[in-house]
């Protein structure tokens, strides 16, 4: 006769699971997950959910800057992070030629299409031939400045006025947001589409532009079979994506057909450039007819253009209150606190990278073929190892030299703008706006975070303040 039945030994089992569970969380001091068997680390990721930023940096920092998260069996969730320089250099320029974008990139970021963001050899080598001959015309950087310094005087300055006046509380972000698509729109189309005014009217394709940003990370660390069946039955996370589709077309195509001849000089014209670009795809691999090369074209330069510049400001007037009006408006300051700024809070949150073939990383972790890596820059400006025991402190100082200057960063260590062949073409004329922008703001406000307002990174591609940055505006 059995001295245990089925019930009996599943109670054991039962029994014997719960104690080892109560064991581990006595003796686990760490983040780094457990282990579960069948569910992986999955437990410990949905137990962080809310702070997936700072958790993934808090787990690389424990484990020497490079950690190998285990999904549920058979979820392809498998994937490794890492923040080490060493790693990030190895990556993004010594091997460069073997992490490709690749089809997993552009599957998650299919919304940009055949764009500089999502290209790879010949197509991304024409994409930043043209977005450099366009960025390197000696009238570029007048009329950019002219641009950026007209909807300061015309837009920014008379909403904050607006505002100061009235005594209301505004949010900083949606108002930098809306300069910065309006900027971006003036710059690469010659149209102004007039978002940023004191009534802060609804303007889809704006908008649209945070409403995609969500979507597109839990695209990272969903299995692709949960995304791809919310996007079939339109649900969701996906759902918010498509409308941010339709958004995105419904404003482009249309300024397409109608601007790109106009009067503004050809030299200075993106569309023409591009146009001229799309002649020599025809030895390309590549999909769609000239509309859709401009579109996804303009796209990532307007998602660049519209989020990067506003969530850096967005964050150092944050952080303003760390360091003095005098010293602001001295511009080797200034330049240190945006690039202080910078190193705390990329604009660009994370990149997924994948090898073409199987790779060793300076770490001495392995990667087989198609392996899912996640470099998240938000760790990587926060690791004690790379910037010091104050790596957590805003102190723009540390960008000071002996002499004056700027410290010169390798792109590895500080990749805010990426790193290697991909670094960020117009990082210099980020640094333009991004100071003409504060000094117009410093030097004409005193601007206060609402006492309270609770600030925290949003789980998104694009660094954002979770709900925004609401002050108060007063004249100087």
């Amino acid at each position: 006769m059995a001295i245990f039945g089925c019930p009996e030994i599943f109670l054991i089992l039962l029994c014997i699971l719960l104690l080892c569970f109560l064991r581990i969380r006595t003796l686990k001091t760490g983040s780094a997950p457990t282990n579960w068997p069948v569910v992986g680390m999955l437990p410990g990721l949905l137990q962080n959910i809310h702070r997936l930023h700072d958790f993934a940096t808090e787990v690389l920092s424990e484990c020497g800057g490079t950690f190998k998260f285990k999904g549920p069996l058979f979820s392809n969730m498998d994937m490794v992070l890492t923040s080490d320089p060493a790693n990030i250099h190895h990556i993004f320029s010594k091997n460069f030629s073997n992490y490709p974008k690749g089809p997993e990139f552009r599957k998650i970021f299919e919304i940009l299409g055949d764009g500089i963001f999502n290209a790879d050899s010949e197509l991304w080598e024409l994409h930043r031939r043209t977005t450099l001959s366009l960025f390197n015309q000696p009238r570029f950087y007048s009329f950019l400045e002219r641009t950026v310094w007209q909807k300061i005087e015309t837009g920014l300055l008379p909403v904050l006025d607006h505002f100061s006046e009235q005594g209301t509380v505004v949010d900083f972000q949606d108002i930098l947001q809306r300069f910065s698509f309006d900027s971006i729109c003036q710059l690469l189309l010659d149209y102004d589409p007039g978002s940023l005014s004191a009534d802060l009217p609804y303007f889809p394709c704006e908008k649209a532009f945070s409403e995609a940003l969500e979507p597109l990370f839990h695209r990272h660390i969903v299995p692709g079979s949960i995304w791809k069946l919310q996007k079939w039955l339109k649900i969701g996370n996906e759902k918010k994506l498509i409308e941010a589709w339709k958004a995105f077309d419904d404003f482009i195509y249309p300024l397409i057909s109608s601007r790109g001849d106009g009067e503004r000089e050809e030299s200075l014209n993106t569309l023409t450039a591009f146009r001229k670009a799309y002649e020599e795809t025809d030895h390309i691999s590549f999909s769609g007819d000239s509309r859709k090369f401009l579109r996804d074209s303009l796209l990532g330069l307007m998602f660049a253009g519209r989020d990067s510049s506003s969530t850096t400001l967005t964050w150092l007037f944050w952080k303003w209150r760390v360091f003095s009006v005098e010293e602001s408006r001295k511009l080797v300051y200034l330049h240190a606190a945006l690039c202080e700024s910078l190193r705390l809070f990329p604009p660009i949150a994370l990149e997924l990278k994948s090898p073409c073939k199987p790779d060793t990383l300076p770490s001495g972790n392995h990667l087989n073929q198609n392996t899912k890596v996640i470099v998240p820059f938000y760790s990587t400006g926060r690791m004690e190892s790379v910037w010091g025991k104050d790596c957590l402190e805003f102190r723009p100082e540390r960008w000071i030299s002996p002499n004056g200057g700027i410290k010169h960063v390798p792109s590895f260590k500080f990749p805010a703008f990426n790193a290697g062949p991909r670094t960020c073409l117009g990082k210099e004329m980020a640094f333009v706006q991004l100071k003409m922008l504060a000094a117009a703001i410093i030097y004409h406000f005193q601007v206060k975070v609402v006492e309270d307002h609770a600030v925290s990174p949003r789980n998104s591609i694009m660094l954002k303040p979770k709900h925004g940055l609401s002050i108060r505006l007063s004249r100087n």
